[in-house]
């Protein structure tokens, strides 16, 4: 028996596998089997330390207390646990707590974080900065540290202070023991698939992808250059606000403005109106402003979890910690629009070719040809076009048909599945697939002055469609369409009178 088939389920006594969603049923071996791996490759003093802290707990503690208890020990298991948090297909009290994890309440400033304060601003003159002895918050690599700026000081401003965004002290060490099991968990999770006999999904790229971004993390001179990038991106955006850069950062603390307000899952004072216009206030900012946008490479918040969105003060959408991003190019973002047009059209054939365009790799257009008849079925029985039909399409590409799509798309789409939650918290009646079509709508209202005047050709619109793009696929494709939909309709009619003539 291999290795991968001799991890045993017990390595720390908690049976996790009735937290899994019963829709995922299948995968609850699986993902037992990926917890006790992770926890055999801790090095001996961290799974000691998280051992005994699980014998210190309660007897009667829960399972989802004592797998969130083990969460916050592990800096990529936390941020894998806040990701998670708002799924609404999990546990209720699991997502509760899950939830919390999402920004843990400071404490006392430990001497440690004082020590790399102290280390890294040493430059500054003496008592110009002043930071408080407690912590505000605690993120997953991080502790966010109060400041104040003392009048007459070289760095005075009128901004009373702001935060200290610090590496924890030995996060790196931390971070660098659980990204190398992580390299390892991807080839052991696509092994125990073949054991399982679950679809493989190639989970060793897709984890590799995702130790890339979690290595991100500890780059605060990277969050600090995203801050700027995303400062001019929502600039003309007058409901969001973004933090800005004190001129003292370095490679282990970002200096920022603090921004007072509360998460925006924490909405019960709100009428259900004000609820209903953050929760479309966060799609749009988040999902629809990096897609609607003619820009060549777009920005997009790859981390959007309720502890890192705010709802201000002055009621603006303060949306932090810019550490990890993902980018969304132009020629994707014609693609998805392309595919979106031949959804409209009901065009089988420009549908299979716009996914094969998104792939990263070559495509059976026979086995995705058949994944998208499907979809165009539920159109045809009366479904719209949806965002919800889109995103289902590509998961079917992804899961039936391993169409391996860039790491940024699928960061992107990572990112949809937290803000669905986030926005359901929020809101029940704000919906991403009302707010992107209308947000579509307003963009393309922007653009008949500058269409007038440009190519047929063009797609250097937010919308990212040429007039020949409108002409051929609404105009001219939408007798089409219809004829397509008359048929498709008469030979079901047909098929259900005298039955399917390539049956036996």
């Amino acid at each position: 028996m291999s290795k991968a088939n001799s991890i045993p389920q017990d390595t720390w006594g908690v049976d996790i596998t009735p937290l899994v969603p019963e829709v995922y049923a299948a995968y609850r071996p699986l993902v037992a089997d990926a917890v006790a791996f992770f926890l055999q490759h801790l090095s001996a003093p961290r799974l000691t330390a998280i051992l005994a802290e699980q014998q210190a707990l309660p007897g009667d503690a829960s399972v989802a207390q004592r797998l969130t208890s083990l969460l916050f020990h592990c800096p990529t298991l936390q941020k894998l646990g806040q990701l998670v948090a708002r799924n609404r297909r999990l546990d209720r009290e699991l997502r509760s707590r899950l939830q919390a994890l999402e920004t843990m309440p400071g404490m006392a400033c430990a001497d440690a974080v004082k020590q790399v304060i102290c280390s890294e601003l040493r430059d500054i003159p003496a008592g110009v900065l002043q930071f408080d002895s407690t912590a505000l918050a605690e993120a997953s690599v991080s502790v966010v540290v109060p400041f104040s700026l003392i009048s007459g000081g070289e760095l005075s401003d009128p901004v009373a202070g702001g935060v200290l965004k610090v590496l924890k002290p030995g996060i790196e060490e931390f971070l660098e023991e659980e990204l190398a099991i992580w390299s390892e968990l991807g080839q052991f999770i696509d092994e125990r698939c073949e054991y399982y006999k679950i679809p493989p999904l190639n989970y060793a790229g897709s984890l590799a992808t995702i130790r890339e971004l979690l290595a991100r993390e500890i780059r605060l001179d990277h969050e600090q250059r995203h801050l700027a990038e995303a400062a001019e991106f929502y600039k003309d955006a007058k409901r969001i606000r973004i933090p800005s850069l004190f001129p003292f950062c370095t490679s282990r603390i970002t200096a920022m403005e603090r921004v007072y307000g509360r998460k925006v899952t924490d909405v019960e004072a709100l009428s259900e109106r004000r609820r209903r216009r953050l929760a479309n206030s966060v799609i749009e900012a988040l999902i629809a402003r990096p897609v609607w946008t003619p820009q060549e490479t777009t920005i997009f918040h790859a981390d959007p979890h309720a502890g890192n969105l705010f709802f201000t003060e002055d009621e603006r959408l303060a949306i932090l910690d810019w550490s990890l991003t993902g980018h969304l190019g132009k020629v994707e973002r014609v693609h998805i629009v392309q595919l979106l047009l031949g959804a409209l059209t009901l065009d089988p054939k420009r549908i299979v070719q716009e996914i094969a365009a998104l792939a990263q790799t070559p495509v059976n257009e026979s086995a995705l040809r058949t994944v998208v008849d499907k979809a165009l079925g539920k159109l045809y029985a009366g479904e719209l076009p949806s965002f919800h039909w889109f995103q289902s399409l590509l998961d079917d590409a992804l899961l039936s048909v391993s169409v391996q799509f860039s790491s940024e798309l699928l960061l992107y789409r990572k990112s949809i599945l937290t803000i669905e939650g986030v926005v359901a918290d929020i809101s029940g009646t704000s919906s991403i697939g009302h707010v992107l079509p209308a947000s579509a709508i307003r963009q393309f209202l922007c653009e008949l002055t500058a269409r007038a005047l440009a190519p047929p050709t063009s797609r250097h619109f937010g919308t990212h469609l040429s007039n020949l793009d409108l002409l051929f696929s609404l105009y001219w494709g939408g007798p089409t369409s219809v004829a397509r939909f008359w048929t498709h309709h008469w030979q079901d009619k047909l098929t259900a009178l005298i039955g399917d003539p390539t049956e036996p």
